[in-house]
């Protein structure tokens, strides 16, 4: 066969005639020109005629507009089934705890935030009590009946404990349900809790330590993710960490609930510098304080695969700071699996049930915060 007119190295024809498959000769074809890519209006313009699914398209749309945030609510409800629970406290606390409902104004000073206090019967004088900052989890939720057993045996520790209902919680009208700022002036709201703490005589400023629970513990983390911390110890217990990860794995149903909050206003391929910046994963290097985090691999809430996120940056980047467990499949505590696996209660009795995960967790928090509070001192004049 004859070859003509080829642009190919002499020792890549040898190999075609020696494999038999030597080009026919013919004619030059002029190379053609790759195709310009198509512009992405004209891809938009494209998919525009594809036929419609009514279905998909209504399961996965997701609003911006704050109108839709919480379509249906019942408020009075809400406000209704805190009052009921409001009422058991004075019952349960008699005799054992110092119990208040007290409220103080957000340091962004748009709103007054209620708060559950809880104090020792017996105050030790001037700065003689280590107080904590509990808060609760829910992108919508409050501070419920089933946490008292371990706000009791805090008190029992010496602690004064304040539980803060932040802006979005549920239970006290539409206003405050609606001001949710997830990542944003909640946490601010959260460390309002600090300037009431300090008016009463004795809390010591020095000795301040913040806990929480799945939402409640993404806001822990942020408190000290900040340039000058105001706790110096902190725990997280099976926290959001990534909203950029979690909106996406969790679909348009809980997506709803964050585009449409008014200082979010979208998604996160909408709005990626807000959410990286209310993400706590993208700013463990700031940590400065200690850092407690427990979480579990059968947590179907805050799925393992997020929280294997900030436990595998806090090894890497803040071994000395950050103590971490994770809890292989513990006994499963409701319907999310372990999310609720070391705040295990019987809503009627509200004793604790314990499993040896629950107690574990729990001789770890209690020794972590005892070495970073010592809530077992007394005033500094009663010879600390």
């Amino acid at each position: 066969m004859l070859v003509t007119r080829l642009r190919l190295p002499v020792f890549a024809l040898v190999a075609l005639v020696l494999n038999g498959i030597a080009p026919v000769a013919s004619a030059q074809v002029p190379s053609t020109p790759p195709s310009p890519p198509v512009p992405r209006v004209q891809v938009q313009e494209l998919r525009m005629q594809v036929p419609l699914d009514p279905d998909r398209a209504r399961q996965l749309y997701v609003p911006t507009d704050p109108a839709y945030h919480s379509i249906g609510r019942n408020y009075q409800r809400d406000v209704d089934l805190k009052a009921l629970d409001d009422r058991r406290y004075p019952d349960l606390c008699r005799g054992i705890v110092d119990f208040a409902k007290v409220s103080y104004r957000s340091s962004v000073g748009d709103l007054d935030i209620p708060a559950y206090l809880f104090q020792p019967l017996q105050k030790r004088g001037a700065r003689g009590h280590a107080a904590m900052v509990w808060v609760h989890g829910g992108v919508h939720g409050n501070w419920g009946l089933t946490m008292f057993p371990f706000v009791r045996e805090a008190v029992e520790r010496g602690y004064v404990v304040i539980a803060p209902e932040y802006r979005g919680s549920t239970g006290y009208g539409e206003a405050h349900h609606q001001a949710i700022d997830y990542g944003g002036y909640e946490i601010d709201d959260v460390l309002s809790a600090v300037e009431y703490l300090k008016t009463l005589p004795h809390v010591d400023p020095e000795r301040l330590g913040i806990m929480g629970w799945s939402h409640g513990g993404y806001i822990s983390l942020f408190t000290v993710f900040r340039d000058r911390p105001i706790f110096k110890a902190a725990a997280a217990m099976v926290p959001v960490t990534n909203l950029v990860f979690r909106l996406s794995y969790k679909g348009p149903a809980y997506q709803w609930e964050f585009a449409t909050q008014r200082r979010i206003g979208g998604l996160p391929f909408e709005k990626r510098d807000v959410y990286i910046e209310r993400s706590p994963l993208y700013h463990v290097d700031k940590l400065q304080v200690p850092l407690l985090v427990h979480v579990a691999t059968n947590d179907t809430d805050v799925d393992f695969v997020e929280n294997q996120q900030i436990v595998d940056a806090l090894r890497s980047r803040k071994p000395h700071l950050a103590e971490t467990k994770v809890y292989v499949d513990p006994p499963p505590g409701a319907a999310s699996g372990g999310h609720t696996f070391n705040r295990r209660v019987d809503p009627n009795t509200l004793q604790r049930l314990d499993t040896p995960e629950q107690v574990d967790s729990w001789n770890r928090t209690w020794t972590f915060f005892e070495w970073h509070l010592r809530p077992g001192l007394g005033p500094p004049d009663a010879g600390r």
